[in-house]
């Protein structure tokens, strides 16, 4: 069963994302909270898998909550879902810097938003299409250096094949289709590349990808 925390400061939003939650056989709902402060306490205490994290929350915004829990090793196994109406790449960045492992826009289909739940605890990562072109064209215009992420030249060929292809957004299978490989291989290429590159998860490797010039 995936535990989810729901932050929002609508109680309407947070009612309804939780009736849909509770039609899944594989989901609960262990907490709400209307404020990052509160979704930060809530993921502590509940020890939850996922948190699906508003943007705009009095308080504490969900960037800085999603900052703290990514930053707490007590909540290392949480994952943070922003779900939000406001995919500007300011709000894009911010979060997926913060700490977040995905990004959806709030008229995501209801199926759509149970599947990226399960995908986020399972430990990947997602951007829906709208936030993924909004994180390309934001590094194609502002380019700026690798922070403390390693750095590519420790990557060989192949590593540095798989990383080019996650950073334009391929799944595993799709790699593995493209480069001829099991998709139990691709995976463990990928846990080389987040090894070597000192990076939380599949988003970080987008981002490091785009800010080396990769892609």
């Amino acid at each position: 069963m995936i535990r989810v925390v729901l932050a929002d400061d609508q109680t309407l939003v947070r009612r309804a994302f939780a009736l849909l939650l509770g039609s899944a056989p594989d989901l609960t709902v262990v907490a709400e909270a209307a404020t990052g402060a509160e979704a930060v306490r809530a993921a502590r205490e509940h020890r939850a898998d996922v948190v699906v994290m508003d943007i705009r929350m009095p308080e504490l915004d969900g960037v800085e909550a999603t900052r703290r829990i990514a930053a707490d090793e007590d909540l290392a196994g949480v994952r943070v879902l922003v779900l939000t109406t406001y995919d500007t790449g300011d709000n894009v960045v911010a979060a997926l810097r913060a700490g977040a492992s995905g990004f959806l826009v709030k008229d995501t289909q209801p199926a759509a938003l149970l599947d990226a739940i399960r995908t986020i605890a399972a430990g990947e990562s997602l951007l829906s299409p709208g936030p993924t072109a909004t994180l390309i064209a934001r590094f194609r215009e502002t380019p700026e250096p690798v922070a403390r992420q390693g750095n590519l030249s420790v990557l060989t060929a192949r590593e540095t094949e798989v990383l080019t292809l996650v950073a334009q957004g391929l799944t595993n299978h799709e790699i593995a289709a493209r480069l001829v490989l099991s998709p139990l291989t691709v995976k463990t290429y990928l846990s080389r590349l987040l090894t070597k590159l000192d990076a939380r998860d599949r988003v970080q490797l987008v981002i490091l990808a785009y800010q080396a010039g990769l892609v």
